[in-house]
């Protein structure tokens, strides 16, 4: 098992040791699970996480806050154990994140379902031409009466194919760049909308290219007030980016862990691999490197738990270095490995293809410096 003192850590109480402990046993139970459909997979796995209790996590309740701590723990031991039970249960977080925030009663509604397993949520930002620009979008919302119709596409959308309930931003045209955008809740069986293709990627997830064509949705399905939807978005992400680099760290930390009994087992030159300085060298950095994004992961959550309205900076930076790191962790887990390290449907090789897009989305490493450095020069 991955070493487990960080929970010793001040940033974590009894209650987030013992979310820790249940979930360890879970995982040990139930996961891996077949990826040879991979929706049906993420079908179940969020049928299993709700019945669990886990999903609950995902949610909070009218005028509680999400604790980002068992988030980030949760994504951690899920991504170490399977990189898809750790996508269905983020997703669920990521989807309904902006109902959690700002939704109303009866957009609460589909919380309960989601928090329970009994729907799929999926968070639908992106565009073909506004991945990191975010006010570059282009889907519109246009009144049409008490009612609006939506109209354009969205693209890399996870959970896309599966999902019954979309949170979609557009262009609501109440001013222009991001100040002119709002978000809509959204159901998957409304006229109009389309799964326009399902895209294939190294480590298969459901993800997919979305189509609407006057999609009639009614004000209520409107999040929170006009041109707020930047905003909204922002909000999300400033919570959820924290977990990426906490699915990150869980990669690195397996890792970790298939490294270090590799090069127990392994004999080079009569002798186990572990005795060569080069490898210890290595195993040094990597531990390092974990350590290192724990730290950063759980003092952005733990800053955000203890009230701070934004994290953007604590969480750009667990977000770039756990994800930038984990993917040198896994660089040299494979080296270490040899040719069983590339082998298909070794432990390792299904890291190194699993890391590669936690550097991308949710904002990609360079979106991450920016954000820091003007930080940086703002508190100048």
């Amino acid at each position: 098992m991955a070493d487990q003192s960080f929970l010793n850590w001040p940033f974590f109480e009894d209650r987030h040791r013992e979310l820790k402990d249940r979930l360890e046993s879970w995982c040990a139970e139930n996961l891996p699970v077949d990826h040879a459909d991979v929706d049906a997979a993420c079908q179940g796995l969020v049928a299993d996480l709700g019945e669990a209790g886990f999903l609950v996590h995902t949610g909070a309740d009218k005028g509680q806050r999400l604790d980002v701590r068992s988030l980030c723990l949760i994504r951690e031991t899920l991504a170490r154990h399977d990189g898809l039970a750790d996508f269905a249960f983020a997703m669920q977080g990521l989807g309904m994140g902006a109902i959690t925030l700002f939704g109303s009663d009866e957009h609460r509604a589909w919380l309960e379902k989601t928090r329970s397993g009994r729907a799929i949520s999926a968070f639908a930002l992106t565009e073909p031409a506004s991945g990191s620009d975010v006010a570059n979008m282009q889907m519109s919302a246009t009144r049409s009466g008490s009612d609006y119709l939506l109209n354009g596409e969205k693209t890399w959308i996870s959970n896309g194919g599966i999902a019954d309930i979309y949170v979609v931003f557009a262009r609501s045209e109440e001013a222009p760049g991001a100040k002119g955008l709002s978000a809509f809740l959204v159901p998957a069986n409304l006229p109009g909308f389309e799964i326009a293709e399902r895209l294939e990627v190294i480590a298969p997830h459901p993800l997919a290219r979305l189509s609407f064509r006057d999609v009639k949705i009614p004000e209520s399905a409107m999040i929170g007030d006009p041109g707020k939807g930047f905003n909204i978005a922002m909000s999300v992400l400033d919570i959820f980016r924290s977990t990426v680099g906490a699915a990150a760290l869980g990669f690195a930390r397996r890792a970790l862990e298939e490294t270090l009994k590799r090069s127990a087992d392994r004999q080079l030159f009569g002798a186990p691999l572990n005795d060569l300085q080069m490898v210890q060298g290595h195993i040094a950095d990597m531990a390092l490197d974990v350590d290192a994004s724990a730290l950063l992961i759980y003092r952005a959550a733990w800053t955000k738990d203890m009230g701070a309205e934004r994290i953007t900076k604590e969480a750009a930076m667990a977000k770039l270095y756990a994800t930038e790191s984990a993917q040198n962790v896994i660089d040299k887990a494979v080296q270490i490995h040899g040719g069983d390290g590339v082998r298909k449907g070794s432990v390792v090789e299904r890291l190194y293809r699993e890391i590669r897009a936690l550097r991308i989305y949710e904002g990609a490493s360079d979106v991450q410096k920016i954000v820091i450095a003007r930080h940086q020069i703002g508190s100048t």
